[in-house]
C-alpha cells in the first residue's frame, strides 16, 4: 500500500513518484514488450501526433502490463482520490518524440467538470531526465479551480513553483489529475516512452472500451482485480473495490 509519507504527498502536492513494481530485469521485459505491443498494434490504435505517438488499449497486449495497472499501491492512491469504486479508464503507450517542443501546463480533469475526480498514472518505460521530456507539476494545483488557460499569458513558460520530476526506469507517478502538469521539451535523440492509464468513478464513462474490446486469451488471463478494473464483473469479483 502507499506509505504514510507518499500518501502525505500525494494530498499535499497533488503528485508522487514511486519506485515501482518492477525489479530491473522486468523493466528490459518490459521495454521488449512495450516495443513489441507498438509495432504490432492496428493502424486503428495507433495516433501520431506532431509531439508523441500513442497506441491504445494495453490491457488487451502483453500481459506483464496488467502489473501495472493492478499495483496495490495505484489502487490505494485511486482509493485516496476519487474517494468510491472506481475502474481503469484508459492504459496506452505513448512515445514523446525526439525533438519534441515543451508541451503547455494543463489538467486532465478540472475540479468543475462532471468528469473529476480522476487519478492518472504514468510509468517510466524509459528514464524520465531533464533533457528527454520530463513531466512537470505545480505542486498544491489540486486544489484550485482555475485552469493554466484561465490565468496563465504564457503556460508554456517555466511557472515559479515547478517541479520537474526525474527517475530511473520503471519508476512510477501517481497523481490527482486536477493538477498542473506537462511534458518538457525532448532536447535528446531519442524517444521517450511511457505507460499512461486513468482510473475515474466507477459511474462514470470510460476513454476505452475494455469490455467491448476484450479478447478471449486476455479475458482467461486476467486476475480477478483486473477483471473488476476493466468492468468484467462476476459474483466472486464484485466484492472487491
Amino acid at each position: 500500500m502507499l506509505s504514510s509519507v507518499a500518501l502525505a504527498q500525494l494530498t499535499e502536492h497533488g503528485f508522487v513518484v514511486l519506485p515501482g513494481p518492477f525489479s530491473a530485469e522486468e523493466v528490459r521485459r518490459l521495454q521488449a514488450a512495450y516495443d513489441s505491443a507498438c509495432a504490432c498494434a492496428a493502424p486503428e490504435d495507433v495516433r501520431v501526433g506532431s509531439t508523441s505517438t500513442r497506441v491504445a488499449d494495453f490491457v488487451n497486449r502483453d500481459r506483464i502490463f496488467e502489473v501495472v495497472y493492478t499495483w496495490p499501491p495505484v489502487l490505494d492512491a485511486a482509493r485516496h482520490v476519487i474517494k468510491n469504486r472506481f475502474r481503469l479508464s484508459a492504459l496506452h503507450a505513448r512515445t514523446l518524440h525526439a525533438g519534441a517542443p515543451a508541451q503547455a501546463l494543463h489538467v486532465d480533469v478540472p475540479r468543475t467538470s462532471d468528469a473529476w475526480p480522476m487519478l492518472t498514472f504514468i510509468l517510466m518505460v524509459d528514464e524520465f531526465r531533464a533533457d528527454n521530456g520530463a513531466t512537470r507539476f505545480v505542486p498544491g494545483s489540486h486544489r484550485w479551480t482555475e485552469t493554466p488557460q484561465d490565468v496563465l499569458a504564457d503556460a508554456v513558460a517555466p511557472h515559479p513553483g515547478e517541479v520537474v520530476v526525474c527517475g530511473p526506469a520503471g519508476s512510477m507517478i501517481l497523481f490527482d489529475a486536477s493538477t498542473w502538469h506537462e511534458h518538457t521539451a525532448n532536447t535528446s535523440p531519442a524517444g521517450r516512452r511511457s505507460l499512461q492509464g486513468t482510473f475515474i468513478p466507477r459511474t462514470g464513462r470510460v476513454a476505452t472500451d475494455f469490455v467491448g474490446r476484450m479478447e478471449p486469451e486476455t479475458l482467461a488471463r486476467l486476475s480477478p482485480v483486473a477483471r473488476w478494473l476493466v468492468g468484467v464483473e462476476s459474483a466472486e469479483d464484485a466484492s472487491w473495490g
